[in-house]
């Protein structure tokens, strides 16, 4: 494998000294990109384009060739565990997912089975592959996987949902149940998570993006103790250096001293939590990584700036902190608006990092 060129994430993720803030863009490979919708129409659908490495390499690289970011994200999906499950996963324009056979009884969660990663989900790791030879050192790769209790709630729910009715009363009244579901997916996620780091991902990423919808209690027990134990069963150092863990809960800023002490290396922070705040809580334990609200990229260049210089002063000096949207991009955002973002970033982090 290259050489590193650019290792600004990963020393940032380990909270040590760099000479910017590294920034890269959750969804950074994604509909706002022309380029991406080309491959996108020419693919046919979502799914095609998630299962095929050539083309989940191309839209990988695509922002990469258009903006200084500090890394690539694997372009995947978050349902691939329960899709390789044999969920029947599909996606209907305006929907989003949905399975063909959601998760609901004793006899939907004995049926299921660890997918294993080079098997099932060789496409995901044939991409990761790819993605590395093609990059060739430039930046560093990240990989993910979706929370087993956010994977849950898709799979009980058969798709998305606004009030989680369905995964919820599965966890009020069947919490053995419940429990056996979450333990499959750690499982699963631990093993997808560990393929993707040996076929090349050089930092991980957990998405939690249904922590929030649950009480402080129930986060606890059904979301922050799965993804401690996947933490804890994952291969940390590869190719002779640490490999970085960010844990990112969706609205879950209440939560960020217990998910310091879930064994990460960096907390994602959505835009509802104040990074100075947060920084305080968390001491030297974790890096921090957001946090701007992603509807500023649609504000004047003037105003965006302003926006980047106050995020950063609210993280302040010294390193570990990685400079990120508090969720997605949105799919309507002007293009040049990241450019904006990307090296105004660069730019004005310099002097938080002088001694």
């Amino acid at each position: 494998m290259a050489e590193l060129k650019n290792n600004r994430l990963l020393r940032a993720l380990l909270r040590q000294p760099v000479d910017e803030t590294p920034v890269w863009i959750m969804r950074q490979a994604g509909r706002y990109l022309p380029e991406y919708r080309a491959v996108r129409e020419k693919a046919g659908d979502f799914r095609t384009l998630c299962s095929t490495p050539e083309l989940a390499c191309e839209v990988t690289l695509q922002p990469l060739r258009r903006f200084k970011l500090d890394a690539a994200i694997l372009f995947s999906d978050i349902l691939t565990i329960p899709d390789a499950m044999g969920l029947g996963l599909y996606f209907t324009e305006g929907e989003g997912p949905r399975f063909t056979k959601p998760v609901r009884t004793a006899a939907d969660v004995n049926a299921l089975t660890v997918p294993d990663p080079e098997v099932e989900l060789r496409y995901v790791m044939d991409a990761v592959r790819l993605v590395r030879r093609e990059l060739d050192g430039q930046v560093p790769l990240i990989g993910f996987a979706g929370s087993p209790w956010t994977l849950a709630t898709y799979m009980v729910e058969g798709g998305g949902s606004k009030e989680f009715g369905l995964v919820k009363a599965m966890m009020f009244d069947l919490p053995k149940l419940m429990h056996r579901l979450l333990a499959v997916l750690e499982e699963a996620v631990t093993a997808y998570l560990n393929a993707q780091v040996a076929a090349g991902a050089q930092a991980l990423m957990l998405f939690d993006t249904w922590g929030g919808v649950l009480t402080p209690r129930d986060y606890r027990v059904f979301s922050l103790e799965y993804m401690e134990r996947i933490v804890r069963g994952l291969t940390r150092e590869h190719e002779g250096r640490r490999v970085p863990v960010i844990l990112f809960t969706k609205n879950g800023g209440q939560w960020l001293e217990a998910m310091a002490g879930s064994g990460c290396d960096a907390l994602g922070v959505d835009w509802t939590t104040d990074l100075y705040d947060a920084r305080a809580r968390v001491g030297h334990s974790v890096s921090l990584q957001g946090n701007m609200d992603p509807s500023m990229l649609y504000a004047s260049d003037e105003r965006l700036r302003e926006e980047i210089g106050s995020v950063l002063d609210s993280y302040g000096r010294g390193s570990g902190h990685v400079f990120n949207l508090g969720h997605g991009i949105h799919p309507h955002v002007n293009p040049d608006k990241v450019a904006v973002m990307v090296d105004a970033v660069h730019e004005l982090s310099r002097p938080y990092h002088q001694n």
